[in-house]
């Protein structure tokens, strides 16, 4: 089993920064992506951003030149970098890691973007 434990979450006005932090830990072997969904009220949830192995990144195109995705390999945790900060960030934002070929989720930690 794999643990993956976000924080980093809080209320923040528009235009504000937040650092979210999400580590792994467990029976890791092999982490092949990390990464960042999100879920806003009455909407599924949506990949934000996320990392493989190789350090081949993709973000959504309503969080690109905004958002920064960064790793330490090292501790197993990735960081989402969240400037310029919009209402419509709102959301829970949950870390995903890919373990070989397993799916874990965090509890995830909310977001709010209001002035």
């Amino acid at each position: 089993q794999v643990q993956v434990v976000e924080s980093g979450g809080g209320l923040v006005q528009p235009g504000g920064s937040l650092r979210l932090s999400c580590a792994a830990s467990g029976n890791i072997l092999s982490i092949n992506a990390m990464g960042w969904y999100r879920q806003a009220p009455g909407k599924g949830r949506e990949l934000v951003t996320s990392m493989g192995k190789d350090g081949n990144i993709r973000y959504a195109d309503s969080v690109k030149g905004r958002f920064t995705i960064a790793k330490d390999s090292a501790k197993n945790t990735v960081y989402l970098q969240m400037n310029n900060l919009k209402p419509e960030d709102t959301a829970i934002y949950y870390c995903y890691v890919l373990e070989r070929f397993d799916n874990y989720w965090g509890q995830g930690t909310q977001v709010t973007v209001a002035s």
